[in-house]
């Protein structure tokens, strides 16, 4: 089998740079084949280069692994990853968060393989999450923020340079083919695993090998309305609020009167009025722990309900 490292030397607002000469020669002794990114889509032809059945291991954040599943999905090929990224939220659904990148290393080309489920939105394949509306306003608003802010502080800087903006569009959502929601929408989120914008339960209940999507979504809200319910989102809690619905499924629709925002693990997608998103399950096949524990019970409503 051959093991191929990507180093995204831009990711992490560059720290993975100031680590690349260490983390190439690290993984060029344990015999992996090593590769430096020049530019964006320098780590999807990469990773699609690789020959089948090779562990592809993706240095980065959730961009690097969103860029290198690109290249990976619908093969035979098997991801790893090294999580030093900003938001990290692929390696934290897979157990990995946290790990020193030496160790992360390690286990990216030599531990136990898994399959788990794979997202596929408008045929661009997904790892972690799916996110229309505001929320996609967010991650594109995030792209600009200063560089010391990673993570959480990094997704709150967004938000709020958003929420003076604030306009609802009207949406139609179908999940696995039922209407469940027709007027004004502030985002869908569509999860493979719990946590977005790095590390914010918006889906304590998804798991990644359960060959379903968790639907979340926002309907009518105020500015001020956002604001109240952070608190209860950054704690897990937002699920019980009146204009929170959750669903589980395998495939949904979301319809809207114009071209509106979305992103995929945190990376933009070209603007549609019409975002069709499923769940490949056991689709990837990927090297790293057990899932991260879910601090909740299931909170989903049946599909035609509400």
């Amino acid at each position: 089998m051959e093991r191929w490292v990507i180093v995204n030397p831009a990711a992490g607002r560059g720290r993975v740079g100031r680590l690349s000469g260490s983390i190439l020669e690290a993984a060029r002794e344990k015999g992996a084949k090593a590769f430096l990114t020049e530019g964006p889509g320098h780590a999807t032809e990469l990773s699609r280069n690789a020959p089948e059945g090779a562990r592809v291991v993706a240095v980065g954040g959730d961009g690097t692994v969103h860029e290198v599943l690109r290249g990976l999905a619908g093969t035979e090929k098997v991801l790893g990853v090294v999580p030093i990224g900003s938001g990290n939220d692929f390696a934290r659904m897979l157990g990995l968060k946290g790990l020193p990148w030496r160790e992360a290393l390690e286990l990216a080309l030599f531990g136990p393989e898994e399959a788990i489920d794979l997202g596929q939105v408008n045929g661009e394949p997904f790892g972690a999450f799916l996110g229309i509306g505001f929320d996609a306003l967010v991650a594109k608003k995030a792209l600009t923020a200063p560089s010391f802010l990673r993570g959480m502080p990094r997704y709150l800087y967004a938000l709020f340079g958003v929420l003076k903006d604030l306009r609802l569009p009207e949406g139609r959502v179908l999940v696995d083919g039922v209407e469940v929601h027709r007027g004004p929408l502030l985002l869908l989120a569509a999860m493979n695993g719990p946590a977005y914008g790095g590390g914010i339960p918006m889906a304590p209940m998804a798991d990644p090998r359960d060959g379903l999507l968790a639907f979340i979504l926002a309907r009518s809200f105020t500015r001020l309305g956002v604001v109240f319910i952070l608190p209860r989102l950054l704690l897990g809690r937002h699920l019980s609020h009146p204009q929170v619905a959750a669903y589980a499924g395998q495939r949904v629709e979301v319809a809207f009167a114009q071209p509106m925002p979305a992103h995929a693990d945190g990376e933009l997608l070209p603007e549609s009025a019409l975002y069709q998103a499923e769940v490949r399950p056991l689709g990837l096949r990927v090297v790293g722990g057990r899932a991260a524990a879910r601090g909740q019970e299931p909170l989903l409503a049946p599909v035609g309900a509400g």
